[in-house]
């Protein structure tokens, strides 16, 4: 018998280096070390009240979430800050695209905080309709105030909320207060509709403009004007002083032709600059001046009850819209109703009322 002799291939695999897995459990560990955890409802109020500020972000976090664990916790955490809260000045600063708001409100913010106060920066950034998503820049455009260890800056998206203006917002300034600050400023995104929701949550509201941007008096509708209990002419500084100055008596006249206001308060026009901080120590003081005038005549303390009462109503709208939309029988009716509605088996009225009927009576 023949012994077959074995063949031996020429190509030899040698074998090679054992690869690494592809976790890295070093950094895994870490990770788990340092993930932020949810805290309780007393540890989160003890953090807040004790100014500890990446609690009082979490809390913020927390009130912005809409998972429905979080939005129990968040509101919880608001109930036990309440008592500690409204004892700030609360600004809202609007105005045109370009017309500088952050840098004023860095100008602004740094005179505060250098007099001994505490401010609460809540910025609303405009989020994409598209993705959803947003850039929360504002800290970057405001480098000195937010390493100011006196001022908070919290940027949040706007998440597709009338005119920019976070849902939350008003809860926030509820933490920020209990957490020490005397002035909470809301920036808006811009001149538009979230105006009058700002309004109905500040005590003051100032109105940025620019000058030598054409004709004034038409750059802006005469409902925000008449919400404005300051205008201030941005970039009065260089060349513009004059331009600024003209534009200040343009605004002067205008707002004679309207009715006195309700607080008693006479709407003051300034210019300033940012650049070189002109101005921006009048402003303030005429703020101040603003919180003793109102608090003294009453209209602080009743324009913040009605203000209470307004957010009581909004909250129950909210409430209503999360528990339609969220309604599984909902969800199916609007489907269907779509459907019809496209093929124009019927009308958008029709098959809202459908829809709405389907949900009354479950």
């Amino acid at each position: 018998m023949v012994e077959k002799k074995s063949f031996k291939s020429a190509l030899i695999v040698n074998p090679g280096i054992e690869q690494p897995s592809s976790i890295n459990r070093d950094a895994l560990q870490r990770q788990r070390k340092h993930r932020k955890r949810t805290l309780s409802p007393e540890q989160y109020f003890e953090g807040i009240i004790n100014g500890n500020i990446p609690i009082l972000s979490q809390a913020i976090t927390l009130v912005e979430s809409s998972l429905p664990a979080h939005h129990e916790l968040g509101q919880q955490v608001i109930e036990k800050c309440i008592p500690h809260a409204g004892n700030s000045l609360r600004i809202g600063i609007t105005g045109v695209p370009g017309v500088g708001k952050s840098s004023f409100i860095e100008a602004l913010g740094g005179t505060i905080t250098s007099r001994g106060g505490k401010l609460a920066v809540l910025a609303i950034d405009p989020s994409s309709e598209r993705s959803k998503g947003s850039i929360l820049g504002d800290k970057t455009r405001m480098e000195t105030l937010s390493s100011d260890p006196k001022a908070f800056i919290r940027p949040s998206p706007s998440a597709g909320s009338l005119g920019g203006v976070a849902r939350k917002t008003r809860e926030a300034i509820i933490l920020c207060e209990a957490a020490g600050f005397d002035t909470i400023f809301i920036e808006t995104v811009g001149v538009g509709q979230s105006e009058t929701i700002v309004h109905s949550m500040v005590d003051f509201f100032l109105l940025l403009m620019l000058a030598g941007a054409g004709d004034e008096l038409q750059g802006i509708k005469r409902g925000i004007m008449e919400m404005a209990d300051m205008l201030a002419i941005t970039k009065a500084d260089g060349d513009n002083v004059h331009k600024a100055n003209l534009a200040k008596a343009q605004y002067e006249s205008a707002l004679h032709l309207f009715p006195a206001t309700e607080s008693g308060w006479t709407p003051i026009v300034r210019t300033c600059s940012s650049l070189t901080k002109t101005g921006i120590d009048v402003i303030w003081e005429d703020m101040l001046s603003y919180m003793h005038f109102t608090k003294g005549n009453g209209y602080f303390q009743s324009r913040r009850l009605k203000q209470a009462t307004f957010w009581m109503h909004q909250s129950i709208l909210e409430s209503l819209k999360e528990d339609f939309y969220g309604n599984p029988a909902v969800k199916t009716a609007l489907k269907e109703a779509e459907k019809d509605v496209i093929a124009q088996k019927i009308s958008s009225f029709a098959a809202a009322r459908n829809v709405f009927n389907r949900y009354r009576n479950q």
